[in-house]
């Protein structure tokens, strides 16, 4: 890790602490930070030995020492700070779901292109060691071909409408707040985009997702099975089918273990890479190694492909945030 980048943190929520904590132990520095109450980024600062605090957030994308910024604020302000950010060619690592629906992305991303700039989306699962060593097997064709995938995640929020979690106004529900994790594993071992997308929802009194199951194939006929909840515990578990055997992975958000079954004699094989405790610091030293070397290996591809199927999930759902009515 150098400290050759000068990061800004805008947000100061849960995690952005979790995030300028990691930076801090690896040596890498956070040079400034914003909040939308200058009271809270001053005492964030404190806190993390940030040497500059912005009274007006605007102040962060003109100030010329800054590198890369860190987007942690709720997702309906992702799309305003990433445009300012790119536009005062600043790096742009934001927090998931890094956007809306796939029009403000499209923008997004030709607004990098143009500038020559890094966007990236801060999904840990493109960043654990666990996911590359995995797809070194997968590529020696020993597994044999991609099948099926079976995705949970489900958490128990308190019914309480006036949540972020629930709330319309900050662009609640479960699809751009754990759906996406689910939706980006599969991607990872769907080898295309889909061409078919089904799904259920229920809906929250505020209109917000808060159940959905979601059957994706692509041209391959490969599929996957995603069930998601706010309201209904699940374990993070994934179960991805090959011809020849199956991956289990627990907690994969952020896994370091994975379990290989071949089903020819059920022997089984424990793939154990990296440390779930050091998910962020994997994001932080691969988007510096993606500003340093001017190429973008942070998956942007993979995330647009996700934003694609979320958005075709909200537009058959006709659920809309303020900002897109």
């Amino acid at each position: 890790m150098s400290n050759k980048f000068n990061w800004a943190i805008l947000g100061c929520g849960n995690i952005a602490n979790d995030f300028a904590r990691e930076m801090n132990k690896m040596g890498g520095r956070v040079y400034s930070v914003a909040n939308r109450t200058y009271e809270k980024a001053f005492t964030f600062a404190e806190m993390y030995n940030i040497e500059k605090v912005y009274e007006n957030i605007d102040d962060l994308f003109t100030d010329k020492n800054v590198d890369i910024v860190y987007i942690a604020t709720p997702h309906n302000k992702h799309i305003d700070y990433i445009i300012k950010a790119l536009e005062n060619n600043k790096n742009v690592l934001c927090e998931k779901a890094i956007t809306l629906n796939s029009d403000e992305l499209n923008k997004a991303v030709k607004l990098a292109q143009k500038n020559n700039l890094i966007l990236a989306e801060a999904m840990t699962i493109y960043n654990m060691p666990l996911y590359a060593e995995l797809e070194k097997i997968i590529n020696s064709g020993d597994l044999g071909e991609f099948r099926l995938a079976q995705v949970n995640f489900g958490s128990f929020k308190e019914y309480d409408m006036t949540n972020r979690f629930f709330n319309m106004d900050l662009a609640g529900g479960a699809l751009l707040d754990i759906g996406v994790y689910a939706l980006s594993l599969v991607r990872m071992f769907m080898k295309t985009e889909n061409t078919e997308i089904q799904s259920q929802v229920k809906f929250a009194p505020t209109g917000a997702d808060e159940q959905s199951s979601i059957i994706i194939k692509n041209n391959k006929g490969q599929m996957a099975s995603v069930t998601l909840s706010l309201h209904a515990k699940q374990p993070k578990r994934a179960t991805i089918c090959y011809d020849n055997a199956y991956i289990e992975i627990f907690e994969y958000p952020r896994a370091d273990k994975a379990t290989i079954t071949y089903t020819n004699d059920n022997h089984t094989e424990e793939i154990i890479v990296g440390r779930l405790e050091d998910a962020l610091c994997y994001e932080i030293a691969n988007m510096e190694n993606a500003v340093a070397n001017g190429k973008n290996a942070m998956r942007l591809d993979y995330t647009i492909d996700v934003m694609n199927i979320m958005t075709a999930l909200r537009n058959d759902w006709n659920m809309k945030y303020p900002e897109e009515k």
